[in-house]
């Protein structure tokens, strides 16, 4: 994994909470220098009595800014429901800054498709072109996986969504990849072992590693390699 950006969502929260589209209006209405909030957006990490001023301010809960979930603007009062939408910003109207990014449920894929074109959209985020970039991402080689299972409990939970990238498919660097095994999409850390057999490691130690032999190789496909999490603080 490359790093967390719970912050980097959270940021991009607080503007739409504020109806601005960029940091440079952000700090006008929250009085925070643009330098200040550059480097909450670099560090991942927003202090979190900003979020509580927000949700003062704006009348969003504050569950929604942090987690996503729950009463954001337009909307009529809380809910839980952890099927809700998730994270990132729902626009209508997403300027040139902004790149879409098509979020999946990996229970709800069709099992036997190789690429993600035709299965069911659970919903397309907006995500800063700027920061994709910067964590080395080409924003077009980007699709958000629905995490299910306790499987990779300690790195992704269920429930978690990751941004997986389609253009990175080499488990020489070893990492966390989203698979297609058997007709199954499964998310798992990958190991190339010598002769060409693939490791596949779950990072909860109640499930056993697996190991993939090279004349088994026919029924696994690297789909891409996990990037960055969000999910919810515990």
């Amino acid at each position: 994994m490359s790093g967390d950006h719970f912050g980097l969502q959270v940021l991009e929260r607080l503007r739409f909470a504020y109806g601005v589209k960029n940091d440079q209006q952000l700090s006008k209405i929250i009085k925070r220098a643009p330098s200040t909030i550059h480097n909450w957006s670099k560090n991942g990490n927003i202090p979190t009595f900003e979020c509580v001023e927000a949700a003062k301010n704006t009348g969003v809960s504050l569950d929604w800014l942090l987690t996503g979930i729950g009463s954001g603007p337009h909307s009529e009062g809380a809910n839980s429901d952890a099927e809700q939408q998730p994270l990132g910003i729902p626009v209508s109207e997403p300027g040139s800054e902004l790149s879409p990014v098509k979020m999946y449920d990996i229970e709800a894929a069709a099992g036997a498709g190789r690429s993600f074109e035709g299965e069911p959209v659970k919903t397309t985020l907006y995500f800063s072109t700027a920061e994709l970039t910067e964590q080395g991402l080409n924003p077009a080689q980007v699709v958000g996986v629905k995490v299910r299972g306790d499987s990779m409990d300690g790195t992704l939970a269920d429930g978690d969504w990751v941004l997986v990238d389609r253009s990175n498919r080499d488990p020489k660097q070893e990492g966390v990849f989203l698979l297609l095994v058997s007709g199954e999409r499964r998310i798992k850390r990958v190991q190339r072992l010598a002769g060409g057999a693939l490791y596949l490691i779950s990072d909860n130690d109640h499930y056993q590693p697996e190991m993939i032999k090279p004349q088994d190789m026919h029924d696994v496909e690297i789909l891409g390699r996990c990037e960055i999490r969000i999910g919810r603080v515990v």
